[in-house]
């Protein structure tokens, strides 16, 4: 399991626009990852409404947010356009960033055992740390404390170069 304060683990996917999104490429902000299931679904679809609302204050913040599911580009396309989503999807289809994060993992419903994504967030600091880290997310309320997480870490900034 990952833990904070350690490196975060680099990704490089397919993007929702057709552009790779590299983890290690966002460097110098702070990043916030969340995993979620599967597009268009009720909960998962709640979960990018939130953030895509706080978008702006992400970005004022200074931080990119990034949802990452197994679906393929072209369903995060459809997602994203369906629910005038105002954030980046990535796709894990061969599930690499979830299993390095930790979040493709065994679940259970009604009696049945499969493999899935357990809804989690990462906050990766601007020096590639992970700073924060939310597992198995109950939605309500979540995109929010993310957000009061990152206007934390942005009042701890590095203290000035003398």
């Amino acid at each position: 399991m990952l833990e904070d304060g350690k490196k975060a683990p680099d990704f490089k996917l397919p993007g929702d626009d057709g552009k790779i999104i590299q983890l290690s490429r966002l460097k110098g902000r702070p990043v916030v990852v969340y995993f979620y299931p599967k597009d268009d679904t009720s909960g998962c679809t709640a979960e990018a409404k939130d953030f895509s609302c706080l978008a702006a204050d992400f970005a004022a913040a200074g931080a990119e947010i990034i949802g990452i599911s197994p679906d393929s580009a072209v369903s995060h396309t459809k997602f994203k356009t369906k629910h005038e989503l105002n954030l980046q999807l990535a796709a894990d289809e061969d599930k690499g960033a979830a299993t390095a994060y930790g979040v493709w993992v065994e679940k259970s419903m009604y009696g049945r055992k499969y493999m899935g994504v357990e809804r989690s967030t990462f906050l990766v600091d601007a020096d590639g740390r992970l700073a924060q880290s939310w597992r198995k997310v109950k939605v309500p309320g979540h995109a929010e404390a993310v957000l009061a997480a990152v206007k934390a870490l942005k009042g701890k900034g590095k203290p000035a170069a003398r």
